[in-house]
């Protein structure tokens, strides 16, 4: 069962990928394309309450996001965020950076923050449709990156 922070990010519908203690998920507002969050599953609120077999497991789940956005976003940089102030259960929002835009069919996700930090907003919100489309090519991308 989701906890809140994965059920208010979309959990199950922007599901990409899930570990015994970790959930990675579309954000459904991207400040930049193939943002992420990455959500503990443990029941802690604190970074330091994970289990060793969440930390180890986190390890494994980074390198698998990395190896996944590299090749569909092209990003230039990775943010990883943990800004645990209105969602309390421990996660990382997880922001590819990139000089200029990245594109989508028709729409474009421009990296408003480069080179400084990242804007979280304004983000693109993505309707359903969207969300679907990106959610298939990133679990097939995560399948990708897996088998290697």
């Amino acid at each position: 069962m989701a906890n809140a922070t994965e059920a208010k990010f979309g959990d199950p519908v922007t599901r990409i990928a899930q570990t015994d203690c970790w959930t990675v998920l579309l954000r459904p507002k991207q400040p930049t394309f193939g943002s992420l969050v990455l959500v503990c599953r443990e029941p802690v609120q604190a970074f330091s309450g994970v289990s060793a077999q969440g930390f180890a497991e986190l390890g494994k789940v980074v390198q698998g996001v990395e190896s996944m956005l590299r090749g569909f976003v092209a990003y230039e940089r990775i943010n990883y965020l943990m800004l645990m102030m209105v969602d309390p259960d421990v996660h990382f929002h997880v922001i590819p950076r990139y000089n200029g835009t990245r594109n989508f069919g028709a729409i474009a996700f421009p990296d408003t923050g480069w080179p400084g930090q990242p804007a979280l907003e304004p983000a693109v919100a993505l309707d359903t449709a969207t969300i679907d489309g990106v959610v298939a090519r990133l679990r097939d991308a995560w399948k990708a990156s897996a088998a290697h």
